[in-house]
């Protein structure tokens, strides 16, 4: 028996310039994998009040649940340990000011290289991740005379790496499924504010996007959906029933370590974990994480290269709050020559 196993998380949920980018990576694993008590849901082990699907050794009960562990191969969990290896890990460590991206480049085009994906430009990435995204950058100044600008990588070492991954992947009968992003644009954030009232609630239904296209694109397969859990939230049941309404749902579990649902239709059934720190112990959410975090720096690149080829007197940003209104700020002084539309720039909250 195999099961589809699916880890979604976020960047740029806190930041008032750029983009928020929530991505999935998608995996089909033995289920055996997966420790599964008599009832055929996710077992926790004695003493551990953590979830035990496939995540780290701490988490899984038994190492051979670990797809760091599984795949030790041609991964690795921190920087310090890599050998040659692909660095999956949260995007929080796998990225710095002084790092730059080029461990998130490395291993996104890498793994994209598996299943045969070479993108030369962002325009060929954003076309692979979330290419209802490509219209609305040309909406942008910023973005649209960028869009087409080169990835510049070395090929050779991108793709022994990928080859590696991939015959760690085949040895151990895993096999690698596909990432996706949705990209929220400014603007169009905004304007889910507007409609939603709350972040959290526009970053839940991006979300469940997600968890529709993972359901929809792999049938035939136990499905699990691990997502990283925003903030306190502990109850997920009206959310889920409002977006999946077509769907039964019963709640498995609801604790402050993680919220766990089933859904079932047409004799499908879907488990959606909702896990506190899942991006650090879950290897298909740190992927997703390291995706979204990826996407998200290259476009806020842009971002940087437009107003400081107008300026150049200004400092770039990361676009987090604080100095993401000192940025502002730079351009209303250092700049009022440049004109922009703030509702394309600057997020209301």
């Amino acid at each position: 028996m195999m099961a589809v196993l699916v880890g979604i998380d976020e960047a740029g949920f806190g930041p008032i310039l750029g983009p928020l980018v929530v991505s999935s990576s998608s995996f089909l694993v033995p289920g055996h994998f997966l420790e599964l008590d008599s009832t055929g849901l996710p077992a926790v082990p004695p003493n551990d009040s953590s979830s035990s699907i496939v995540g780290n050794s701490g988490q899984a009960g038994s190492p051979h649940a670990d797809l760091w562990h599984v795949l030790k191969r041609s991964v690795a969990k921190k920087r310090t340990q890599l050998s040659g290896r692909l660095l999956i890990t949260d995007s929080k460590k796998a990225y710095s000011r002084s790092i730059g991206i080029k461990h998130l480049q490395r291993t996104v085009l890498a793994v994209l290289k598996c299943y045969g994906k070479e993108p030369a430009t962002l325009t060929e990435l954003v076309k692979l991740l979330c290419p209802d995204y490509l219209g609305q950058l040309n909406e942008y100044p910023w973005h649209k005379n960028a869009i087409n600008r080169e990835i510049f990588v070395d090929k050779a070492e991108i793709t022994l790496a990928s080859m590696v991954f991939g015959e760690d992947l085949t040895s151990n009968g895993v096999k690698f499924l596909g990432l996706r992003s949705c990209c929220l644009d400014v603007a169009f954030y905004n304007k889910m504010i507007s409609c939603m009232k709350n972040k959290a609630n526009v970053l839940f239904s991006v979300t469940s996007q997600l968890i529709k296209n993972a359901f929809d694109n792999y049938p035939g397969e136990d499905m699990h959906i691990i997502i990283d859990r925003q903030g306190g939230r502990v109850h997920y049941r009206e959310h889920l029933q409002r977006m999946f309404s077509e769907m039964q749902l019963c709640i498995i579990r609801e604790t402050p370590q993680e919220s766990i649902y089933q859904l079932i239709t047409d004799g499908r059934i879907m488990r959606v974990h909702f896990i506190v720190g899942a991006d650090e112990n879950f290897l298909p959410v740190s992927l997703a994480s390291m995706v979204s975090k990826y996407l998200r720096e290259l476009l806020v690149d842009n971002i940087n290269c437009y107003f400081l080829h107008l300026c150049p007197d200004i400092k770039p940003t990361a676009g987090y709050w604080k100095d993401g209104l000192r940025f502002i700020k730079d351009l209303q002084v250092k700049a009022p020559h440049v004109k922009f539309n703030s509702d394309q720039l600057i997020r209301c909250r």
